[in-house]
């Protein structure tokens, strides 16, 4: 194993502690700004031309950095990133500090994706050249990824419909560094129930209560999860009624749903559509949204994993593939255009979205070797 606090390392590790110090929770603007410019720094301190773009919404710009030449119009390479987190501002100081303990270094963000975005964009700044890869290369980094992508995802499918290649920086599966070439896609399901007001104590029987029926609703999605199929629904947010000695006349609640592939979608929303009210005096009302679409593994995305296991390999390190996953990302929009997408290059580690979230030290410079064959000789 190469050494942990071997010069490459350190010198690597460096410049990711700058950008896990600077925090940038996705419901936090002012943060996300403030590692917009990091990153905008860093880019054009590296030579890559730099554009950047408000994008609406109470968040921050979506990033572009490239080394196209003017006038370059080829399909190239897309790199998708995102620099926004699911850690509050403050975590850094009370619950996950940046610290080594033997080849882990901690801090929230840094595995995902923190580290593996840098590695990237360290890579392509060696590349900033036009001329200087066999395709030239465009880097997204977006701002809310981890809240779905709302604001980014019509942007992320444009630049996407412009590209030959897309490569994710989402932090590689833990175990081994493993990528990723199949996700689950993702959604939610919004249940509304209303009834009828009245005093609990009172005139109790006048009342219609929406929990109730929703607690009904609740056990008939929680059954549509087929773990054989590949299907899950979890029932995950509730909020309804007023006070105690109200009869309650509304309920909400919020399920995610992760599904293998677009005939699980379509059995899952038939079953949807077929829920109904147990009490008929109660109304009640379902919304279906696909949040993101599921990620094949295509032939056509196992040909580029052939070639990105050949420059791992050069790189020193064996690239392997990791099972379908349930966790979504950007990647599944680019890969639902037809786009041969690779996911989960970034970093390895582990414990995403954890306050024990960490990369392992000594695999950083041979990741950083990795994107750099990567992108100078796909083609």
């Amino acid at each position: 194993m190469p050494d942990v606090h071997s010069e490459a390392a350190l010198s690597i590790l460096f410049n990711i502690r700058r950008w896990v110090e600077c925090e940038s929770p996705s419901h936090d603007r002012d943060a996300l700004l403030r590692m917009a410019d990091v990153l905008v720094a860093d880019a054009r301190g590296l030579g890559l031309q730099v554009n950047v773009q408000d994008i609406g919404g109470n968040t921050g710009p979506l990033l572009h950095f490239h080394n196209r030449a003017a006038g370059d119009t080829r399909s190239g390479i897309m790199l998708l990133a995102h620099y926004d987190t699911v850690h509050p501002v403050g975590t850094l100081k009370d619950s996950n500090p940046c610290r080594i303990e033997d080849d882990k270094f901690f801090g929230p963000g840094v595995y995902d994706m923190k580290a593996g975005t840098w590695l990237a964009l360290a890579a392509l700044g060696t590349l900033s050249q036009a001329g200087s890869s066999a395709l030239p290369i465009d880097f997204l980094i977006v701002p809310d990824e981890e809240i779905g992508s709302h604001e980014s995802r019509s942007h992320i499918e444009t630049y996407a419909t412009k590209a030959k290649y897309v490569l994710v920086c989402e932090p590689a599966r833990a175990g081994g560094g493993r990528c990723v070439t199949a996700r689950k896609g993702t959604g939610f399901i919004h249940v509304s129930t209303r009834g009828r007001p009245a005093h609990a104590g009172v005139q109790h029987q006048k009342g219609r209560n929406a929990i109730q029926e929703m607690a009904h609703q609740i056990l008939a999605l929680q059954a549509m999860t087929d773990y054989e199929r590949g299907i899950t629904v979890s029932v995950g947010s509730i909020t309804g009624g007023t006070t105690t000695n109200v009869v309650p006349e509304h309920c909400h609640i919020v399920a995610d749903f992760r599904v293998p592939d677009m005939d699980a979608i379509t059995v899952l929303r038939e079953k949807v559509d077929q829920l109904k009210s147990v009490d008929p005096d109660v109304a009640l009302k379902v919304e279906f949204i696909l949040n993101r679409p599921p990620m094949p593994r295509t032939e056509e995305t196992a040909a580029l994993l052939a070639r990105a296991q050949i420059y791992a390999e050069e790189a020193g390190f064996m690239l392997e593939e990791a099972p379908m996953t349930g966790g979504g990302s950007d990647a599944n929009f680019t890969a639902a255009l037809g786009i041969p997408t690779l996911d989960g290059l970034g970093a390895d580690g582990d414990g995403a979205h954890t306050l024990w979230e960490h990369i392992l030290v000594s695999t950083l410079p041979q990741r950083l070797n990795f994107w750099q064959r990567l992108l100078r000789n796909l083609d």
